[in-house]
């Protein structure tokens, strides 16, 4: 009896150590660079405000599309301020969601959240970054009244995820020198979208450049600069709001 207590304790003690050891390797993610805590600042053009969301409001016109951005894997939510900011700019409301423990596979509905907080929004896309962008897929999917757009950013649907026959409007945006996810990965997702997707491939772009948190392991080296990879994903991204 003494002799299986000690084995189940030694199972449980195994299981806390690796539970933990998740946890904190979730919770650390690389940190934002400065341009992400510049773009959290508040100016003309758009008022930012922060906590467990990071909320983009255009100053000059009254937002009517929105668009909800879902987090990479293991990447602080902060990073992605720059494109929210870009977009915001240009007269929508962006919201940037704090993922649970960093990884959107956690909180996939937080999007209703976000939508049924703001009323006065009529149209909304949802987005996002790699596992941030196929957990933003799945949302659609299974919530096909809450949405009319979607946009994934080197990211592609789960196999079971099948949106080929929804009435999204969808835009697909990959950097030709991805080390993550393949352009042969993307080409093979298509069939889960609807046949008048938009692809757009950034020409020398890499996986880490659709954010602002430095580079990536396993990522390909970029032959753009990080500025200019942002530039066409927001006008790719926004390329879709004008439409919904």
């Amino acid at each position: 009896m003494r002799r299986r207590y000690k084995v189940v304790l030694g199972i449980l003690l195994s299981l806390l150590i690796v539970f933990v050891g998740f946890v904190v390797w979730a919770e650390t993610p690389p940190a934002p660079m400065a341009e992400a805590f510049e773009a959290l600042v508040s100016d003309s053009s758009v008022t930012v405000s922060t906590g467990s969301w990071l909320v983009f409001n255009p100053v000059s016109t009254k937002a009517t599309t929105g668009f909800i951005i879902y987090p990479g894997g293991r990447i602080d939510f902060r990073s992605y301020a720059p494109s929210a900011h870009a977009i915001a700019a240009q007269g929508y409301l962006v919201v940037i969601p704090q993922m649970p423990l960093n990884l959107a596979v956690f909180g996939v509905n937080i999007a209703n959240d976000v939508i049924k907080s703001y009323p006065q929004i009529t149209s909304w896309a949802i987005g996002g970054h790699s596992l941030g962008g196929t957990m933003a897929a799945q949302f659609a999917y299974e919530n096909p009244s809450k949405t009319t757009g979607l946009v994934l950013w080197a990211a592609y649907p789960a196999s079971g995820t099948d949106l080929s026959k929804s009435n999204l409007l969808v835009t697909t945006i990959h950097g030709s020198n991805d080390g993550l996810v393949s352009t042969t990965q993307i080409n093979d997702s298509l069939n889960l979208l609807p046949p008048l997707t938009s692809r757009v491939e950034i020409e020398g772009g890499n996986h880490a450049q659709f954010g602002w948190y430095g580079s990536q392991a396993g990522d390909n080296s970029p032959t753009i600069t990080r500025e200019l990879q942002q530039n066409q994903t927001v006008t790719a991204t926004v390329n879709l709001l004008e439409k919904l």
